[in-house]
């Protein structure tokens, strides 16, 4: 039993060919962890207040701290809006100067050529903020509000392009899967090392790149019981009252 014990760990059943008696052994229950091992602390902070204004004051840093599938899903969603308003804009401004109803006509002068519909405005979008520029839609000089709403089109998508690639740059070089392989020992061991009682453990790399200054943090959390005040003074004045 004790080489099974060595072999399997404290999870295992004993089963005993007599079907009169069944011993199983103790399930070990697995503690939770105040620190995991790869340094993320596993405390949950509740009841503070005012949270939500905190994150939402801080909008660029929260982004950066979200996990991998919401930051996808805010970056897709933010430049499909982004292009859906955009080209609604140009076609609302193509359909208030009558400009899809002279769509194939050569002599009439409209505000981007060779818009029709909003397909065609949204293909004008795409061609104008992504500088592919095909030649075949363009603005002409005949439209001023079509110049107003390029300038604001150009420094929106530069607003909206440094924000959300800085925040997902900024994410791809944080190290937080360096720890991945980092590897700690099973179990810990206190010994007396220089003539003092040390807790020790062992920490390994599994790649062959060294770290440059690398620094471990230990956190020892142990309980302690401390009476309150008012208590201590109940239990003074029975003890003054008995002596």
């Amino acid at each position: 039993m004790a080489a099974l014990r060595r072999k399997f760990g404290e999870d295992y059943q004993v089963v005993n060919t007599n079907r009169a008696a069944t011993f199983s052994a103790p399930v070990k229950k697995k503690r939770q962890r105040f620190v995991e091992k790869n340094g993320r602390c596993n405390v949950q902070h509740g009841n503070l207040g005012g949270e939500t204004s905190r994150y939402l004051s801080d909008l660029f840093t929260t982004l950066v701290d979200l996990k991998w599938r919401w930051n996808l899903l805010i970056f897709i969603l933010t430049y499909t809006i982004a292009w859906l308003v955009m080209a609604s804009m140009w076609w609302i401004i193509a359909y208030i100067r009558g400009d899809l109803n002279h769509g194939h006509d050569s002599s009439y002068t409209p505000c981007v050529a060779n818009v029709y519909n909003f397909p065609s405005a949204f293909l004008f979008f795409i061609e104008t903020e992504a500088t592919i520029g095909y030649g075949y839609r363009y603005i002409t000089e005949k439209c001023p509000e079509g110049i107003i709403l390029f300038l604001f089109q150009s420094l929106l998508g530069s607003i909206v392009d440094a924000f959300l690639i800085g925040c997902m740059f900024i994410k791809m070089s944080q190290p937080k899967k360096r720890a991945e392989t980092l590897m700690f020992s099973q179990d810990a061991v206190i010994s007396q090392r220089d003539g003092k009682l040390c807790l020790m453990f062992r920490v390994g790399n599994l790649r062959n790149s060294h770290m440059v200054s690398a620094q471990i943090r230990c956190k020892l959390i142990k309980s302690s019981f401390q009476p309150h005040p008012c208590l201590v003074r109940k239990m003074g004045h029975k003890e003054d009252k008995l002596h």
